[in-house]
Parts: structure tokens; sequence; C-alpha cells
């Protein structure tokens, strides 16, 4: 009997309906989903395949349980890596210079230690994830700071954004108390710390690299390995330029399409739809047109950011006037009173020269 086109479309429709789908890393660490049920052999994993992802898994697992880590500093991002953390079965202690903001973590399980120095002593592993440069330098350097407990076995991972000075000089002082050190600043804001998808862009001691990617995996969606200290400062802010110099970009044409009488929501929908669509516009575009501004990535630490790669390239003669003029428009942004707001807020800026 010749079947009908309809009678072929109702039948794939119900081989789909009731296939079964599971997902996979192949061998490169790639996420693979394949269907199980109405497909044949040829389209699944090899027996040999699936049981080196489940080991793979029972491995990780049995790391996850023996690693206890420490964080230091609970701003936006720091509290939601090590939330995740907690919620991913590591055993964390944590502090801040504002105590108060462990309770939270408390009552997920973390440790509260009350100087950086006892969290040093405390953890094989501890992570920092702090505002800038200072502040960086301060918990190593000053009293009760990390230098006071760093030894042979212990590994410390800056993950704050910072110049490739400040990196180079904390590397020095860890290494020269026997400790390890990694610098590891992160592309991505609150939603993408929140939800595991960070990108990790690490520097330093290798096998301190390797052991700490149990972490790595929980905390982002990939983690880069650049080489000697001072690298993944130099990648971080050179991404943060960009970023920057984009988002100037658009609120420049957000309110030029406002003030020639344009809508700025049709200018989102066709930005989507061209070579340009990002997930920055399409998250930020909305809420810039209701001049709301909820603190992902505030814009006084942008404006840092824009301050460090703008000297990066006084170091290596490279002409950055893009970005220059990015920075003016976030110093404006800042000298309205707007540094702890979102860093879509420099549109305000932008608002104002244009009264």
């Amino acid at each position: 009997m010749i079947k009908s086109f309809a009678q072929m479309q109702n039948e794939s429709n119900f081989r789909e309906q009731n296939c079964k789908y599971f997902n996979f890393k192949d061998d490169n660490g790639s996420l693979i989903r394949k269907r199980s049920g109405f497909v044949t052999f040829s389209d699944q994993p090899s027996l040999s395949t699936i049981i080196a992802e489940r080991e793979r898994e029972r491995e990780r697992s049995r790391r996850v349980r023996k690693m206890e880590v420490g964080f230091l500093g609970l701003g936006i991002m720091g509290k939601a890596m090590s939330m995740n953390l907690l919620k991913n079965g590591f055993k964390v202690t944590v502090w801040n210079r504002t105590l108060s903001k462990c309770d939270e973590l408390v009552e997920h399980g973390a440790s509260v230690c009350e100087t950086p120095a006892e969290v040093i002593k405390k953890c094989k592993y501890t992570i920092a994830m702090l505002s800038d440069p200072s502040a960086a330098l301060s918990v190593v350097f000053d009293k009760d700071g990390v230098l006071e407990q760093i030894c042979e076995g212990k590994g410390y991972i800056d993950m704050s954004t910072v110049d490739a000075e400040t990196s180079v000089k904390i590397n020095e002082a860890i290494t020269g108390k026997g400790g390890r050190f990694v610098e590891g600043p992160v592309s991505g804001s609150k939603k993408p710390a929140e939800d595991g998808q960070l990108i990790i862009l690490a520097a330093g001691d290798k096998a301190l690299f390797e052991e700490s990617i149990p972490a790595f995996d929980v905390l982002g969606k990939k983690s880069f390995f650049l080489g000697q200290v001072g690298n993944g400062a130099k990648m971080k802010l050179i991404v943060n330029m960009i970023m920057g110099s984009m988002m100037n970009a658009f609120s420049e044409g957000l309110v030029l399409a406002d003030k020639s009488g344009l809508s700025s929501n049709t200018l989102l929908d066709i930005l989507d739809l061209g070579a340009m669509t990002n997930p920055m516009f399409k998250g930020k575009g909305p809420s810039m047109n209701k001049s709301s501004y909820p603190p992902a990535f505030p814009l006084k630490h942008q404006q840092k950011d824009m301050r460090l790669a703008l000297a990066l390239g006084d170091e290596n003669a490279v002409s950055m006037p893009v970005a220059a003029a990015a920075n003016e428009a976030f110093k404006k942004a800042r000298s309205l009173g707007l540094g702890d707001l979102d860093f879509s807020a420099v549109i305000e800026a932008i608002k104002f020269s244009r009264e």
C-alpha cells in the first residue's frame, strides 16, 4: 500500500514525540544532544563513549567532594559565583569586608571567616573577586591579608578585573611565600554569573589552573588558559574596552533615533534581525528605553576598565580614539552620579549632552 504524505508526516511526528533525548560530552568536552528510541544504532554514542563520560562525571564528583574553596569578596559577582559553588557540592568558606553580606551564603551552607588570612589558612584553594586593583592589593598585602597565611601547598586564584601590573605584583608576592597563583578574570556580568555561564580568562600556574577546572566548570561555560601572568588581565581589559565602546555607540543610536522622531523600540527590532544582533543589545535595550538601569555591571567599574585599557594602549603605542571617546562618556555619567547603576546608564550622559 502506498502511503500518503499526510500518513508519513503523522508517523514521523509520532516517532519524534515518543523518542527520548539524552546529553553527553565528546572527548573535547563539547555537549552533544542525541536521541534514543526510534533511531538507528549508528545515531547513538558508542558504549565506550558513554562509559568514559560516566567515569568523567564520577571523577568530577569525587574531586568536588574533596575540594574546599575559600571565597573573598561577595559583591554582585562574588555572591553569585560562591552560591553556584555551594549549589554544586563544594565546601565554601567566605569572607567579605561587610560580614553581614555573608549571611545568605551561610544559610546555604557556607562557613565564614573574619579575615582573608583565616580563609587562606583553612582552605587549600582560595578565589578572590574584588572590585578594583586597590581592593585586590589590599586583600593580599594588608594586615590579616592573604600573605600572612599563604604558603607551599596553597593556591590563590584572583578573578578580579585588574591591570597586568597588579596581577604580576600579586603573583610575585604569592609565589615568594611558596604559594601558587592564577589570575582568572571573567567575561560576563550578574546573569551569566548566576547561571554559571561566565568565560574565564586564566593565566599563571598551569597545574593550579588544571586543579581548578572542577570549580571553573561550575562558574563558567568555557575556560581559557592564556599563558603567563598578566595575559588574563590584558585580555579582560580588551574585551571590556570593546564592550564599553559598543555600549556607547548603541546609546548614541537609541538617542539619535528618538530625537529624529523614530521609534527606538523599532530600532531594537531592526538591530536584532541584522548582522549586529547580540545578547547585550537584546538584553539591555528594552530597559534602556525605559530609563531603567538595575546594576548587573556597575558603570563605575566599566569606566575603570576603560581607563585601564587605555593605559594598556599607551604602553603599546596603540591609538584608540573610539575607546577614548567612550571613556569620556562614562566619566560624564559618573559625574552625574550614575556610577552605581548599570553601565548602560551611560545613555543618560548622552541625553544630557543634547539637552
